[in-house]
């Protein structure tokens, strides 16, 4: 199913939201799409359509994309992502309860004209709960911290910086990033994971040619709130338990079981 006008001032970025359910904060995620200083293309992607989801991209004039089958993380995102590719080289997978502040778009336009090697663009991000507030943690700062290195842009093409922002937890924020997909290719998520898909995909991406950017400025905002999919995954342990494989594959069992008694201290926001 196919619908709506596309949203379009330049033909290089692209907003590729992953919608599923009936999110109470996908409407808000689209006026900020639309509040963009420097508009981008703007669809919505889901496979499990619904008349919530139908009437917000009809309100809204943005185009719905269908993809049939069994709804999983993986494949709605490579479907995003498939999607977003055919309209822009820029795509951005846009997650329906998040919020992006006006410069995203043209923070990124300004950071690929400078770098057009930019494999990956990412950012600082604010977190806020489900009324919008602002929750304050450790999360982010242990973040900015682990991507001390990606700030000197002329080295953030080396490999070994890129991993520096990835080895020793995930130092990027995947509601943040937006990628080249010439540069990533395609399919873009290629692992099973359900909670560090995106970091396991960070950490082969890094090791690609390109340049990963990051703007260490909070163009966006992060929803934390009982019913998102973060939430279900530290109930559940399947967030502790991908997270310890990832820093076994990176440091072997000893270190990983020591890293892990610290990592655990970022849970506290759905707490």
């Amino acid at each position: 199913m196919r619908g709506g006008r596309i949203n379009v001032s330049n033909t290089g970025h692209v907003f590729s939201v992953a919608a599923y359910g009936e999110s109470p904060y996908l409407e808000a995620l689209l006026q900020s799409l639309r509040k963009q200083e420097s508009p981008s293309h703007v669809i919505v992607c889901t496979s499990t359509p619904n008349g919530h989801i139908k009437g917000l991209t009809e309100k809204y004039g943005i185009p719905l994309f269908v993809r049939k089958g069994v709804p999983g993380l993986r494949d709605d995102w490579n479907f995003a992502y498939e999607e977003g590719r055919r309209l822009g080289r820029l795509v951005t997978i846009a997650h329906q309860d998040d919020l992006y502040y006006p410069a995203y778009s043209r923070t990124v336009l300004r950071a690929f004209r400078r770098y057009p090697d930019m494999s990956l663009f990412c950012s600082r991000y604010d977190t806020v709960n489900a009324e919008g507030k602002p929750v304050y943690g450790m999360a982010e700062g242990v973040k900015r911290l682990l991507r001390f290195r990606l700030r000197r842009r002329a080295a953030s093409d080396r490999t070994d910086v890129k991993l520096s922002a990835l080895r020793w937890g995930n130092g990027i924020g995947c509601p943040t990033c937006t990628y080249q997909a010439a540069l990533c290719g395609s399919p873009l998520f290629q692992n099973n994971y359900r909670f560090v898909i995106d970091w396991d995909t960070l950490l082969r991406l890094a090791r690609l040619p390109g340049r990963f950017v990051c703007v260490e400025k909070a163009l966006m905002a992060y929803r934390v709130h009982p019913g998102a999919e973060t939430a279900k995954q530290i109930h559940s342990r399947n967030r502790e338990r991908e997270e310890r494989e990832i820093f076994r594959k990176l440091h072997g069992r000893r270190m990983a079981d020591t890293l892990m008694l610290f990592y655990r201290l970022a849970y506290g926001a759905y707490s």
